[in-house]
């Protein structure tokens, strides 16, 4: 039996997550806040960097906080390509294979691994995915409303500040025509 609930398509734009010991390599100031995220705890912060490869790169890439345990790159696939590179499709902390990139501000530059591209998916707290019987790892289908319908599938990320909530890129956004915030179609099997 297949089971449908509405849900918040959210666009993730580019975006950086750092470790201390990167972040104090690139800034003096400590990491600001500039808005709370849904996901308890996370939050864009008003620090920004330049990802690089070569002599391509893109400026204005924000810093997520809070800081972690491993350096993790997010880009669109169009990004990708103005980058020169091909990164993997990864679910945020899988960096297996993930590719180098040059991080850059006014005080210097670090290379690190970690360049990817995230997997779409659907953020749920323990409780939630009880609710909906499913368990992290999931795969589940979100069916998309308006000119440019469809349905695309997602993964399920259970985590302890999981805000129930799909997360997609700008790529994946701008296929179907969705507007951040937009309401899409949770189908679970």
């Amino acid at each position: 039996m297949k089971m449908e609930y509405p849900i918040h398509m959210r666009i993730s734009n580019r975006h950086v997550h750092l470790t201390e010991e990167v972040y104090h390599k690139l800034f003096k100031e400590p990491l600001t806040k500039r808005a709370d995220l849904n996901q308890v705890g996370e939050f864009a912060s008003n620090q920004t960097l330049t990802i690089k490869t070569g002599d391509k790169e893109i400026n204005n890439v924000r810093v997520v906080g809070p800081l972690r345990k491993y350096n993790q790159i997010e880009i669109s696939r169009r990004d990708a390509r103005s980058l020169g590179v091909n990164p993997p499709v990864r679910r945020s902390g899988d960096l297996d294979d993930s590719l180098e990139i040059t991080l850059k501000t006014d005080l210097g530059e670090v290379t690190t691994k970690g360049l990817i591209l995230a997997n779409r998916h659907v953020h749920m707290t323990p409780k939630d995915a009880e609710y909906y019987h499913v368990k992290d790892k999931d795969m589940v289908e979100i069916k998309i409303p308006g000119e440019k319908s469809g349905i695309m599938d997602a993964e399920v990320k259970v985590s302890d500040n999981g805000y129930f909530e799909l997360h997609i890129d700008t790529d994946d956004a701008n296929a179907f025509l969705i507007n951040d915030n937009d309401i899409g179609t949770l189908i679970i099997k």
